[in-house]
């Protein structure tokens, strides 16, 4: 069957893997159904994969020796949080995250940051607009190259 002229699905790979990542994920794809039911040419097909600390119990290793294979097949890779308390951090962090922003050459995972309108915030005496941030943050081992020490960067965002 062919989509319908205009319409293009999208295929996302959810990985909510710990801690907080299964809450933020699981929100983030009612607004993706949402968006979805409200739109005439948008859809998604969302595979989840349970990678992280529990696989990593149960497996010896945090997501599968083909798991970059199977993420090719995807348009994005939707992302929790990785860790544990009983995993030590390198092995969180050189099993999961790491392999998958060196694999597909994601250096820096940005989040835009913003007072949103009728959401309440410890910053309630700052309006919309007062916060505008994007935070990058750079995994360790994919950082971009900065210049020597002796020459000013151009931008940098902290």
């Amino acid at each position: 069957m062919t989509a319908p002229v205009g319409q293009r699905t999208h295929k996302i790979a959810a990985i909510p893997a710990d801690g907080i990542g299964p809450e933020v994920i699981g929100a983030g794809l009612e607004v993706l159904e949402a968006l979805q039911r409200r739109s005439d040419g948008l859809r998604f097909e969302i595979t989840q994969f349970g990678w992280g600390s529990d696989y990593y119990r149960k497996h010896g290793k945090m997501m599968p020796d083909d798991g970059l294979a199977q993420l090719r097949l995807h348009d994005a890779i939707y992302f929790g949080a990785v860790g544990a308390p009983d995993i030590a951090d390198h092995i969180t962090l050189w099993g999961l995250r790491l392999p998958i922003c060196q694999g597909f050459d994601q250096y820096a995972n940005v989040r835009p940051t913003r007072i949103l309108p009728g959401i309440p915030t410890p910053l309630r005496d700052r309006g919309v607009g007062d916060l505008d941030w994007v935070i990058c943050w750079f995994p360790r081992g994919t950082e971009p190259v900065f210049p020597p020490r002796s020459e000013p960067p151009l931008s940098m965002v902290f």
